[in-house]
């Protein structure tokens, strides 16, 4: 941790500061500069946090010097971490393709839509059961019927399935059902949720909240970690922009920062980033050439009539056109997706 002082601070002021840092029992280091004097702090970081350091007379500023999420940094994890979702792995050249319909719905459009993503080489299937909508009158989703139509449709081609849990309370339900919890855009800061689901055992897909910074990604990654769970995978699904050209603006240059900056794996979320089906692919491969470790991408037979978000969905004919150049791409960056379990 490093001080920097104000430029008028006294040498009593000075001197309070040293004093303060001794109490907590730190070590310091003064170097006076000609405009301005910083103290470097070396000790217990778990100390310093605790400290209001800011309100000793005479600091101008704390800089900390390690990142303060210390579990989800690259430093505690020089090598990639690898995430395994019942067989599929994410991460450390494994690429995760997750795809599905927004909404579960029908058994039987399940089971259709599976078929031909499965086909097509996805190795995840997601659909909501529990869905968190800006409108209360809109398709909340089928709640725990939802959850058994998606294992049932998941296992009967053999993939792992990946649902959203809104509520702490119902992590435990979720979890019964699903291989992959995911935590929402718009509970990426719900801290009670984050606790709950780094207690399970499952591993958590974690998305970038809509107006969120990748700091404010990163610690939140840490309250799971924290809670003993390591199976965290980072999502990029855009953010809020000035322009409603697209539903969000794809920060596509978050991956490769997030890889500098942590050791876990990140997907990208071109549906949810764009909005608009005729740009999801160009996104999807952007995000695979910038560093992503898999894609999650909306797929339904018939958008038209989907419960939710179908004007942002692909054809399973347009997936299977996209997958193809996915795995072209990534066979070139000398990554691999990761084949269904059944199938390895």
């Amino acid at each position: 941790m490093i001080l920097i002082l104000e430029s008028r601070a006294t040498d009593d002021q000075i001197a309070h500061v040293l004093e303060r840092v001794e109490a907590m029992g730190l070590q310091h280091h003064l170097s006076r500069g000609t405009h301005r004097t910083i103290v470097g702090i070396i000790g217990d970081e778990d100390k310093l946090r605790e400290e209001p350091l800011n309100a000793i007379p005479g600091v101008s500023q704390v800089v900390p010097v390690l990142p303060p999420y210390k579990l989800a940094s690259i430093d505690a994890h020089p090598a990639p971490s690898i995430v395994d979702v019942s067989g599929v792995k994410i991460g450390g050249g494994h690429l995760g393709m997750i795809a599905g319909p927004c909404s579960v719905e029908e058994p039987e459009r399940m089971v259709r839509i599976a078929e031909k993503v499965a086909q097509s080489g996805a190795n995840l299937f997601r659909g909501g059961a529990f869905k968190p909508r800006t409108s209360p009158y809109a398709f909340q989703g089928l709640g725990e019927e939802g959850l058994r139509i998606l294992k049932d449709v998941g296992d009967k081609f053999g993939m792992p399935v990946v649902t959203e849990v809104t509520d702490p309370r119902l992590v435990e339900l979720v979890a019964q059902y699903a291989d992959m919890l995911q935590v929402g855009a718009r509970n990426m800061q719900n801290f009670a949720l984050l606790t709950e689901v780094g207690k399970s055992n499952r591993p958590v897909l974690l998305k970038r909240g809509m107006s969120a910074t990748i700091n404010d990604l990163l610690m939140c990654a840490e309250y799971i970690l924290s809670q003993g769970n390591p199976n965290v995978v980072l999502c990029e699904r855009g953010i809020k922009s000035f322009d409603p050209a697209t539903r969000n603006l794809f920060d596509v240059a978050a991956v490769p920062q997030v890889r500098t900056l942590s050791h876990l794996p990140i997907i990208v979320d071109p549906s949810h980033a764009t909005g608009r089906p005729e740009l999801i692919p160009a996104c999807a491969m952007a995000g695979i050439a910038a560093g992503a470790d898999g894609v999650h991408i909306e797929v339904h037979d018939c958008p038209e009539v989907a419960k939710s978000d179908g004007p942002q969905a692909l054809l399973p004919e347009q997936y299977d056109e996209l997958a193809k150049q996915m795995k072209g791409l990534a066979e070139l960056m000398g990554k691999t997706i990761s084949p269904l379990p059944s199938a390895a």
